[in-house]
């Protein structure tokens, strides 16, 4: 008899579970947002409530495979603006996202390769299916670090992915994803598009 109860109350235990292990990373994730808002260093007072985000969605937590990339002499990539920026080509990431199988290449930068505090920060720039639409035209951001590689494994973010300045206002160089990094798919998380332009 006790053997049957605990049959029974199994799955519910589990589901239980999983449901309290959801709102944990949900309300991680929420606390993400809200921190990036109050921080912002570009969109300041009344214009902050202006800011919009898809609802937190765990799919879009995915796990990569990583592959290193030997790259010694880099490229120039693309801005917004007049003064492009020289990046190195660190890694490719390979994951399926809505039953479809992806890759995203992983960049270096020059200049903050040689800035002590963010001599480990890692970029990767991108866009997707919603871009120019539901999200910004240019593409989203995410950022990663050295240590976030592990074993030849990452786990990606796309709650995390956020606009470039550019998406506010004119006179930043913001990187332009290079077309390798286009996701035929739809990243329905992160930032959304910002309604208007500051001045």
């Amino acid at each position: 008899m006790k053997q049957l109860l605990f049959a029974l109350l199994l799955p519910v235990i589990f589901c239980c579970s999983i449901t309290a292990q959801d709102k944990v990373y949900t309300d991680s994730i929420k606390k993400f947002q809200q921190k990036y808002v109050q921080e912002h260093e570009v969109v300041k007072g009344k214009n902050k409530k202006l800011f919009r985000f898809f609802p937190v969605n765990k799919k879009y937590l995915v796990n990569c495979t990583f592959e290193a990339i030997k790259d010694t002499i880099g490229f120039i990539m693309k801005t917004s603006g007049s003064i492009n920026k020289k990046h190195y080509r660190y890694g490719k990431l390979y994951f399926t996202i809505n039953g479809t199988q992806q890759q995203l290449t992983i960049y270096q930068s020059d200049k903050l390769m040689n800035t002590p505090e963010y001599a480990d920060y890692l970029f990767v720039p991108f866009t997707d299916a919603t871009t120019g639409n539901q999200t910004y035209g240019s593409g989203r951001y995410l950022d990663l670090r050295l240590g976030d590689i592990n074993n030849n494994a990452v786990l990606l973010d796309f709650n995390k992915c956020y606009n470039p300045y550019c998406a506010y206002t004119s006179g930043y160089n913001c990187p332009i994803p290079p077309k390798e990094n286009h996701l035929a798919v739809e990243i329905k998380a992160g930032e959304k598009v910002f309604p208007g332009h500051l001045h």
